[in-house]
């Protein structure tokens, strides 16, 4: 049996010895474990009570594997270090309930001068954990216990349908229930920008028109956003990544690249009213599971119309079996049926908000130039940059596995296709596409010299031309570099065994395992342009012009 070192002995036999009977125990938070159920539960409470003066002197939670030794370190701080108001003691006498603690205690604390009884009852500690259960009783889940593995189930249904790879958030989808006092419901998908993912089930129309004009309007202050989401009227399924993951980086983690048992839905409900709460009570749960179901079998059912460029009218009936239990439901109430109808005059509506509707040519005046300023915001800072090659072999699977812009027909001579790669993650190079795409497709890449005046530096300035003849920045390469010169040197043989033709490729995986060598799983775009020499491009040397 372990027992204390001499000198912690004679330092708890300097504390005061009071007259006090203390009451010790431990004792199993969870009633699953009280009953002896299998299962880690919430480990046990380890108490120590002035009975004379009616005090906790000592609490800790313990995981249940933890020996007798955890309430003697408890019953060390109860005497040493006690909560307050109670002063630093040793009592007279100490009384438990079991009899192998009792025993135990003797032999640890035989130098200590206190007596240790036993007794069938602690009256004080019982009615703290009575409190204890009561409070524990009385929690409520965040899911009805009847519907919580339906409603799991039914969200990694979505989760594996994945809408927002193909339904953006204006693009709404009602959902006709007609029970528990809900007519329709409006859903928004969340997660084509690779930055939250879930569904919006709006209680009205009227509710998300007034969330999107509002969040619209200029004031964008923290505070202002804040307000204008607490406002909303929803129900709603978002995902999240499970806590009990530790990797690194997990902020910049995508969770679409994450396997399924990393992935946590939840549930919850936003009103005016209540705020926001992650938590759904009966009824609630019953219409998002009817909801969530009937979405699942449209998006099934509907998935090649949906993923398109246009989003047409479309509108299917389903039975749902009622989740009701049976005893609370009679025959004619055991299925509901359910209509999801897709809205496009209200996505039209939300885009004209957004001011989505916006034809390039109004922002086009009469005599512009053919190019304007060069921009360097289409690609992020931080992304990965290569001039390289694409095998031919490879090139055939690209094409059939990602989004790709065909520029014409290229001849299979030499090595392959030469491109320029561009990887980051998965959110921002989803924002790349869809920007190339936004200004037609990409029309040209070049190297074109570039000069910074004040030191007398030569430079090597990559650029991309989409096919509204917009210049953007992709790289800057000093001339005297070697290891570019050579990179360039094989770029221009490979363009020339190609008539001209080259490519651009997008990946993600900038902040994964395959950082710096995307494979072809991370490949997410591929733009077939045309290689111009600085004589074609025509717009001779760009200089650095010093910002006021």
């Amino acid at each position: 049996m372990t027992s204390f070192n001499r000198s912690t002995s004679r330092r708890l036999k300097k504390l005061t010895q009071i007259p006090s009977i203390w009451e010790g125990d431990r004792r199993p938070l969870s009633p699953s474990q009280a009953r002896g159920d299998d299962g880690d539960g919430s480990g046990e409470c380890i108490l120590w009570v002035d009975g004379s003066q009616g005090i906790v002197r000592g609490m800790d939670v313990v995981p249940h594997q933890q020996g007798p030794e955890a309430i003697v370190r408890t019953l060390m701080r109860a005497m040493e270090h006690p909560h307050n108001p109670a002063k630093p003691a040793r009592p007279q006498r100490i009384v438990v309930r079991d009899r192998e603690i009792q025993f135990y205690l003797r032999g640890v604390l035989q130098d200590l001068e206190i007596a240790i009884d036993y007794a069938p009852e602690l009256p004080l500690i019982d009615e703290l954990f009575r409190s204890f259960a009561e409070v524990i009783d009385s929690e409520v889940p965040d899911l009805p216990p009847q519907y919580a593995k339906a409603l799991q189930e039914e969200a990694f249904a979505i989760w594996q349908a994945a809408p927002w790879e193909f339904l953006e958030e204006q693009q709404i989808l009602s959902i006709e229930i007609n029970k528990w006092d809900v007519g329709t419901l409006y859903a928004s998908v969340m997660g084509m920008l690779g930055m939250e993912y879930g569904i919006l089930l709006y209680r009205s129309e009227d509710s998300l028109k007034r969330f999107r004009a509002t969040v619209l309007k200029d004031d964008e202050s923290q505070e202002y956003l804040e307000e204008a989401f607490l406002k909303q009227d929803c129900l709603f399924l978002t995902f999240e990544r499970a806590e009990e993951s530790d990797e690194e980086d997990d902020e910049f983690d995508d969770l679409a690249d994450l396997p399924l048992s990393e992935i946590d839905p939840t549930f919850g409900n936003i009103h005016p009213l209540e705020g926001l709460r992650s938590v759904l009570y009966d009824e609630e749960a019953l219409v998002v599971l009817v909801a969530l179901e009937a979405l699942q079998r449209f998006l099934r059912d509907q998935r090649r119309q949906l993923d398109g460029d246009s989003f047409p009218a479309l509108s299917r009936r389903y039975r749902i079996s009622s989740p009701e239990s049976p005893e609370s439901s009679d025959d004619a109430t055991k299925s509901l049926s359910v209509t999801v109808s897709t809205m496009p005059q209200l996505a039209e509506e939300l885009e004209e908000m957004a001011g989505f509707d916006l034809e390039e040519d109004e922002y086009e005046s009469d005599g512009e130039a053919i190019f304007r300023s060069l921009r360097d915001d289409l690609i992020p800072e931080d992304s990965f940059l290569s001039l390289g090659v694409l095998s031919w072999e490879m090139l055939e699977h690209l094409r059939k596995g990602v989004t790709y812009h065909k520029a014409g027909e290229i001849p299979q001579v030499g090595d392959g296709l030469p491109v320029i790669l561009i990887q980051t993650s998965r959110p921002k190079a989803k924002i790349v596409i869809e920007n190339v795409e936004n200004a037609g497709g990409l029309k040209a890449i070049c190297f074109n010299p570039g000069a910074d005046p004040f030191d007398s530096t030569s430079y090597d300035l990559g650029l991309l031309q989409t096919e509204n003849d917009e210049l953007f920045l992709f790289g800057e390469f000093e001339d005297e570099d070697p290891t570019h010169v050579e990179a360039r040197k094989k770029w221009n043989q490979r363009c020339k065994n190609t008539n001209g033709y080259c490519g651009l490729i997008i990946a993600k995986g900038l902040t994964g395992a395959s950082r710096g060598n995307p494979q072809l799983r991370d490949m997410m775009a591929l733009f077939e342009a045309r290689s111009l020499s600085p004589k074609e491009l025509g717009i001779g040397t760009l200089q650095l012009i010093p910002q006021a």
